[in-house]
């Protein structure tokens, strides 16, 4: 249980990081350069993708042995690329139907597809107790 939690607290502080790229480049591109609010959710979520990938399997999660790193990429993009659908359909419901600010939207959008994220990475991407060899040594 020890493990899960420091993993959880891990994978806070690389979304912490991540939600500060991806809602400051959003607000960025909307209110500065007034692209569509939808348009830039997209943008500024796929740039915290990419960090999010990095960060996230540097830190927080435990390369699968037996899995190259292309396979593991792919299905990070995956995973990534449902969870993006899953931000942009929260963003429409909430900004495009209901007329809530994209701001707030944003905020629901993210805690959905942070719990999203942890699950589904941690089922298909993290290799858990199983031993690695870097640990071996």
């Amino acid at each position: 249980m020890r493990k899960l939690i420091a993993q959880l607290m891990k994978f806070g502080v690389v979304g912490v990081i991540a939600f500060v790229i991806d809602y400051g480049l959003m607000v960025l591109l909307t209110e500065v350069f007034g692209v569509n609010y939808l348009v830039s959710a997209t943008i500024s979520f796929t740039v915290s993708v990419t960090f999010n990938y990095f960060a996230s399997m540097r830190y927080v999660f435990r390369h699968k042995e037996g899995m190259s790193r292309r396979r593991e990429f792919v299905i990070f993009v995956v995973l990534s690329v449902i969870g993006l659908l899953i931000n942009d359909l929260v963003m429409w419901v909430g900004t495009g139907l209901f007329g809530i600010s994209y701001l707030i939207t944003k905020i629901a959008a993210t805690i959905i597809v942070m719990v999203w994220n942890f699950v589904t990475r941690k089922k298909f991407l993290d290799a858990g107790d199983e031993p690695v060899l870097d640990d071996l040594s």
